[in-house]
Order: structure tokens, then sequence, then C-alpha cells
């Protein structure tokens, strides 16, 4: 699998679950940072791990490099 591969699922996973928590935990109050806040920050690391997925496949192909080998 290479590194464009693995970067995308992960990107996705983060993304959603920011989403889940920035979504559904407005009324959870716990002490030190919201969850809210902290599913936002969620959200902007999917985003960006998406997109570095996503370079990183485009560039492959454009190079000719096999993008997933099964």
């Amino acid at each position: 699998m290479t590194k464009g591969s693995r970067n995308l699922p992960e990107g996705a996973v983060t993304l959603a679950t920011g989403l889940v928590l920035w979504l559904f935990t407005g009324d959870v109050d716990t002490p030190v940072v919201t969850l809210t806040k902290a599913g936002v920050v969620l959200m902007c690391v999917g985003g960006v791990l998406l997109a570095t997925g996503l370079y990183q496949r485009a560039r492959g192909r454009a190079q000719g490099r096999p993008t997933d080998p099964g």
C-alpha cells in the first residue's frame, strides 16, 4: 500500500470522527477542552490528510507509479 493510499482512509476516518464529535457533543461538558472544538480540529486534520493522500496518488499516477497492487 502506498503512502497516498494509506492517507486516504486515515483522513476519512479522522474527518468522520471529528464530524461526529462536532455534531453530537454540544451538551457534554469536559474540564479542559470542549469536544466540539476537538471535533473541529479533527476535521481539519482529516481534511489535510485527505488532500495529501489525493495529491500523492495523483502525483504517483502522473509519474507512472502503481497506486494499488491489489
